[in-house]
């Protein structure tokens, strides 16, 4: 890529900076910088919930599954759909009338302190790998951009990223994804028009095998995705995250519904480009060259450049939003502080433990992101879920609560890490990959146990 793109692409990011520097000013107090003030409108929220949503697993990873499994590829993205608007349909408004920061403060309200102190130690933890991943999608564009691996410049921009999410906080991050949404979809459709209407190819093999299972893809990936996938995006913290920022329970509902929307419609477009590529680029053309970034090299410069813009944006988007909230959830649901400057200090900590990881290269995108999403969606999602069904008529064991979530992080964790010990221990191979949603219906089942008729939580 030449020299005039790379001058762009510091322009961009110093608007990002001027962006956070002016936002520095506005900061007042906790909420502010943690919540955005908790005064943002349905298009505001809907646009940060889009651009959240759509980071590394769902440009650059979604492509190449695509090119690996076929068109079953868009289930990853379809069922983060199909979270968000089940989570406008039952959630959303109670979730906002709860008034909590962040989802552990709001366990701590709804089970008790204990509960709020375990989600928060493992949304941390988690969410660790899920910042690395996007910081491994930014330097495989980076590579692809300078053509040769460059840690210096990875570093350089993720430090940038890193520094303005330090200085406005949730303020800028709304702001910022508002720009990197619209960047995101106009590279992404530029690229469909220009491969289907201009390129060609054939086409009409990418037509004949649009099919939503195939041998690759078969009902038990789909039951096990339903769960495990479109439970982070029904209940995840980045996505609830969104939720908190908004005026009322009126525009929570109407972002996340036209969010899960407009987000089925990008899984069909995203899905149609890695098609293209299965049924155009052999595997020796493709090399270990990423699906999405294969595409870059085969569009004229203005079009690749769109593209490449558009998948920047895609994982800064993400990254930032993860950095603020992670580091938000240590500072309120560990440390206890409604403190601004420790935020800060956290994001920079945070942010560069992630980025370590990353450089070091441990992991690629979609086994950093799958990896933290096994821990999190069995031990949380359907023990929060009952305790926020259950608020206004019933109450919680929270001892047999807490177990659930423990019993199902466990699964996810023995499922994701470690897999070799579990099958010394008897366990059969092939039902390791079922560990991690084993768990989460196990935690199901637990937590529905620990509901109790009109008393008083133990």
């Amino acid at each position: 890529m030449d020299s005039s793109f790379l001058l762009v692409f510091g322009v961009y990011l110093l608007i990002f900076l001027y962006v956070a520097i002016r936002d520095t000013k506005k900061v007042e107090d906790f909420k502010d910088y943690a919540v955005a003030g908790k005064r943002q409108g349905s298009f505001a929220v809907t646009m940060t919930l889009l651009a959240t949503a759509l980071g590394a697993s769902t440009t650059i990873g979604i492509t190449d599954t695509v090119d690996q499994i076929g068109f079953p590829g868009v289930w990853w993205l379809l069922f983060g759909a199909v979270g968000l608007i089940f989570q406008s349909f039952i959630l959303s408004e109670k979730v906002r009338k709860i008034d909590a920061d962040t989802l552990p403060d709001m366990a701590g309200r709804l089970v008790g302190k204990p509960a709020e102190l375990l989600l928060a130690l493992i949304i941390v933890i988690s969410w660790i790998g899920v910042i690395a991943g996007q910081f491994v999608a930014l330097s495989s564009v980076i590579t692809y951009v300078i053509g040769r691996n460059s840690k210096t410049i990875s570093v350089i921009v993720s430090v940038i990223v890193i520094l303005y999410t330090v200085l406005g906080g949730q303020l800028s991050v709304i702001k910022t994804d508002r720009i990197q949404f619209f960047i995101i979809v106009i590279g992404v459709l530029i690229t469909l028009f220009y491969l289907y209407y201009i390129k060609g190819g054939n086409t009409s093999e990418v037509v004949n095998n649009i099919e939503l299972l195939n041998s690759n893809y078969r009902p038990i990936n789909l039951f096990t995705q339903f769960f495990v996938i479109g439970g982070v995006y029904f209940l995840g913290p980045d996505i609830m995250s969104r939720n908190f920022l908004a005026k009322d329970e009126k525009a929570a509902k109407k972002s996340a519904l036209f969010a899960g929307i407009l987000l089925a419609v990008f899984s069909v477009v995203i899905t149609m480009i890695g098609m293209w590529v299965r049924f155009n680029v052999s595997s020796e053309e493709l090399g270990d060259n990423k699906a999405l970034l294969y595409v870059v090299s085969t569009m004229p410069r203005a079009f690749s450049a769109a593209l490449i813009l558009g998948l920047i944006s895609a994982i800064l988007s993400s990254t930032d939003t993860c950095i603020i909230n992670a580091s938000t959830i240590f500072v309120k649901d560990i440390l206890k502080k409604d403190s601004v400057k420790l935020i800060r200090i956290t994001v920079a900590f945070l942010g560069g433990i992630s980025l370590v990881l990353a450089i070091s290269g441990r992991g690629d995108i979609m086994s950093l992101l799958t990896g933290a999403y096994s821990i999190y969606t069995p031990g949380i999602i359907f023990p929060l879920f009952i305790a926020i069904m259950v608020n206004d008529s019933k109450r919680i064991r929270m001892k047999i609560w807490l177990t659930a979530v423990v019993i199902g992080g466990l699964f996810g964790i023995a499922g994701t890490y470690f897999g070799n010990v579990v099958v010394k221990l008897g366990v059969p191979e092939g039902f390791i990959s079922y560990l991690p949603l084993t768990g989460m219906f196990i935690s199901l089942a637990v937590a529905l146990i620990s509901v109790k008729r009109n008393e008083k939580s133990e």
